[in-house]
């Protein structure tokens, strides 16, 4: 195919994700180009990056050479500047940083196309639940399997595992700590007007998950609202939907295996991350709309809970995958006056804040960011 008729992707981010979602589309996909990778990067640190000349550390000459932007930098002021400027340039953008979206992206979904890509969890959920609802199947759950859970895990441990599994020490503490399933469930339960139980969420520990997809399920007809959760599983891996259907479908379901009902579990045993962007990268170029986003009304948010004490005068150079906080979902209306999780980036703490308390406004001084300025409105 002409080089000219391809459509041009501008990608954000040169990490595992990025870089992964490039080679896949260099190799697989003759009818798609990176034709420019915005990095804060020097040279030397992109050397694992498998296209060093497409590197630009301009914003503009990003969006010149596009016809639409993946973001997958993992950061959430960067992620927000640069969203900003791509949606008010017009370009469409598509998403794999969910930090992004429970922070600052509802103040984005009304302003341009955007929306979270399939692959990792949120995205996942989002297409099982699309097809649920095309068989007619009627979402209680929207929920997410979990391996393992250390919400107090020492930097020695992470290092070893981020060198054994090829993935950062951050990215590496925030899948262990519980902060980034808090943060995809977030992103669900906003994105499809649904809630969470208590702050937190529920998580029943089981090594059968369809037996407490049910129970959550039976949970969420007696609140009468479709709910996020996970299931902490060793050993499985994926998302679920669980649903209701007619009635009069039961005899059929049942025969098909998915049991005898009320409640029917759909699973999808895996998420390929970077290998699936391009699926909702393809569903955007054929008119197919927002898969998820985090709603302009969003009802959960994550708060930041302080590992250790911190006193006053304390540095966070990074929350999410750090070893000063973790983050969990709560209602936005019982956790007035919170700072968001993603927005606890360059922070200084400014007055004591003991082991165990969340963190608000008045407890840090942050950077001036059009992050912190959205932050602000949406929770403040």
């Amino acid at each position: 195919m002409n080089s000219l008729n391809k459509h041009r992707i501008g990608l954000v981010g040169t990490g595992f994700i990025a870089s992964g979602f490039a080679r896949l589309v260099h190799n697989h996909a003759p009818d798609l180009d990176i034709a420019a990778v915005l990095t804060r990067r020097t040279p030397d640190n992109t050397e694992g990056f498998p296209f060093p000349e497409r590197l630009t550390r301009s914003v503009q000459e990003l969006l010149d050479k596009c016809d639409m932007i993946v973001e997958c930098s993992g950061d959430v002021l960067h992620a927000t500047d640069v969203i900003d400027t791509a949606l008010r340039a017009g370009k469409p953008v598509v998403t794999m940083n969910s930090e992004f979206h429970v922070t600052t992206g509802s103040w984005f979904a009304d302003k341009g196309l955007l929306t979270e890509a399939e692959g990792d969890q949120p995205g996942s959920i989002a297409a099982l639940r699309e097809e649920a609802v095309m068989m007619g199947f009627k979402p209680l759950v929207y929920g997410n399997m979990k391996g393992f859970l250390n919400h107090h895990p020492t930097p020695e441990e992470m290092a070893y595992w981020a060198g054994k599994q090829g993935i950062s020490v951050e990215q590496t503490t925030s899948f262990t700590d519980g902060t980034k399933i808090q943060i995809e469930q977030a992103l669900v339960a906003n994105g499809f007007g649904g809630t969470i139980t208590r702050q937190g969420m529920e998580g029943p520990k089981s090594a059968d998950v369809t037996k407490a997809a049910i129970e959550l399920a039976r949970t969420a007809a007696e609140r009468g609202q479709a709910i996020s959760d996970y299931v902490l599983s060793p050993g499985n891996a994926g998302v679920f939907v669980v649903g209701t259907h007619d009635k009069s479908e039961w005899k059929a379901l049942n025969y098909l295996k998915l049991g005898d009902g009320p409640y029917y579990v759909l699973v999808r045993p895996f998420h390929l991350c970077q290998y699936e962007i391009i699926k909702t990268v393809r569903r955007v170029i054929n008119g197919g709309g927002v898969l998820l986003n985090n709603s302009i009304a969003p009802t959960v948010s994550i708060v930041g809970i302080a590992k250790t004490d911190l006193p006053a005068g304390t540095r966070i150079d990074r929350a999410i995958g750090g070893f000063q906080v973790r983050g969990e979902a709560a209602r936005i209306q019982d956790v007035p006056n919170h700072v968001p999780i993603g927005m606890i980036q360059n922070a200084v703490i400014t007055r004591p804040v003991l082991a165990g308390q969340t963190l608000s406004f008045d407890d840090v001084e942050l950077p001036d960011t059009l992050a912190l300025g959205i932050a602000r409105k949406l929770y403040a």
